[in-house]
């Protein structure tokens, strides 16, 4: 992507700990890292896209990836969830945010954020101004 920096993966450590799943002293269980809230599987329901790969403990072919942005400059847009296509204009659109990739696997409840990283055109911004949403309205 085209302002991408300060990537962290956190693939090592998602290894780590399905190598603890899998060994035979049993370090962890399937219900320690299956664990999902299901607010999350929801929103890899509805909003995930598919992962190339399957799910690393069901072997499932459900695994979504979710793009959660979060920044001081997103204003109340922070903390939602983006498509992949839409990360790219808001590069060009907010000087700075984080964006966190999870895999959510919607049948058995794995999930794990696999990297972060920032993106933005550099470009100090104030927030967009609060706009009035349902929750304003109804209570």
């Amino acid at each position: 992507m085209w302002s991408q920096r300060e990537v962290v993966d956190f693939s090592l450590q998602r290894r780590r700990t399905l190598a603890s799943l899998r060994q035979r002293s049993n370090t962890l269980s399937r219900a320690e890292v299956c664990d999902a809230d299901p607010m999350l599987v929801r929103s890899a329901l509805h909003h995930g896209e598919p992962a190339e790969a399957p799910c690393p403990v069901c072997a499932s072919s459900t695994l979504q990836v979710l793009h959660y942005v979060f920044g001081t400059q997103l204003g109340q847009y922070s903390g939602r969830i983006k498509a992949t296509v839409e990360l790219e204009p808001m590069a060009h659109e907010f000087g700075e945010f984080k964006v966190c990739q999870v895999e959510v696997c919607t049948e058995c409840g794995w999930n794990f954020m696999t990297s972060s990283w920032l993106m933005g055109d550099g470009k100090k911004r104030r927030p967009p101004r609060r706009q009035k949403t349902v929750e304003d309205i109804y209570g």
